[in-house]
């Protein structure tokens, strides 16, 4: 099968990828540094210098591929509709890379007792607000396209592809080694769903064969604080207990996409209907077990 991946040097992309190129589908990756070519081409990707503005290019991609994984940005609507107008018609394959911070709330380190599925009406904060109907969207591109969207949370786990973090974890660990100390945004009592980028990559491939036209999955193999969290680091990198961070120092230092929605919110959800539809089985279950043991120090 002829793959082409938007994201192909990020976290999510690169480690889909790679996944897919080891398990034998020609794969085509976006890129927009020409640089890194050699990093994709070092785990059989093939290198396609673009942008997401670059909407005829996705279109052409998208129309010679047999199937489409954007794993670049999950907000981009002008990206989308370019990839599924390339696709329009054909009934292949198009996974969308969705985030669960749309369920995700304002509390900056409080606690929230609310959980998700995919059956639970969200109202998203108005930061998060167009999420929901891009996702919509490419549920209607059915069946006309074969779209599928996988709503993942915390992504947690050492990169399968070119060389690349998440969007959490590492700017915890890197103001911890800057400040001495790990610290997480208020109390630190807000929980997320999490899930092993391994476990990630498996469930692309899956929802590439298995995945019903129009279908939308939360994607999540355990929970934890942010305090767990943060304590795990300050444990690993031997610091001790973490402490609070107050949240106008954290939207000064990650700006407010980040501190409020990436860091300080909650956003727990269930993801049994991947599990009972597709049969994925996820094995990895601690975010907080993988930062004592695993994560690069």
């Amino acid at each position: 099968m002829i793959v082409f991946v938007t994201g192909a040097s990020g976290y999510i992309g690169g480690s889909v990828a790679a996944r897919l190129a080891s398990q034998g589908h020609a794969v085509r990756g976006l890129i927009r540094n020409a640089t890194r070519a050699d990093e994709l081409r070092a785990h059989g990707i093939e290198p396609v210098l673009g942008t997401l503005d670059d909407v005829t290019l996705l279109e052409a991609e998208a129309r010679n591929s047999d199937a489409v994984i954007n794993a670049a940005n999950s907000d981009d609507v002008d990206a989308v509709e370019a990839l599924l107008r390339g696709l329009e018609g054909s009934g292949k394959r198009f996974v969308h890379t969705s985030g669960s911070s749309l369920v995700g709330d304002e509390a900056m380190g409080e606690p929230s007792d609310a959980v998700f599925t995919e059956a639970t009406p969200v109202t998203p904060t108005p930061d998060k607000a167009a999420r929901v109907p891009l996702n919509a969207r490419i549920a209607r591109a059915a069946p006309g396209v074969h779209s599928v969207v996988l709503c993942n949370s915390l992504i947690y786990g050492n990169h399968l592809g070119p060389e690349a973090g998440s969007v959490q974890i590492p700017p915890l660990v890197a103001l911890a080694r800057e400040g001495g100390v790990a610290r997480h945004v208020g109390r630190g009592l807000n929980r997320w769903s999490n899930v092993h980028v391994a476990d990630i990559a498996d469930l692309y491939a899956l929802a590439l064969t298995k995945a019903p036209p129009g279908s939308f999955y939360f994607v999540e193999n355990g929970e934890a604080s942010f305090k767990e969290i943060t304590d795990a680091i300050g444990e690993r990198l031997g610091l001790g207990p973490s402490t609070d961070l107050a949240p106008d120092e954290a939207i000064t230092r990650w700006g407010r996409e980040s501190a409020v929605f990436s860091l300080g919110s909650n956003s727990c959800v269930r993801a049994d209907k991947a599990r009972r539809d597709l049969g994925w089985a996820p094995v990895r279950t601690s975010v907080t077990d993988y930062i004592l043991n695993d994560m690069h120090a």
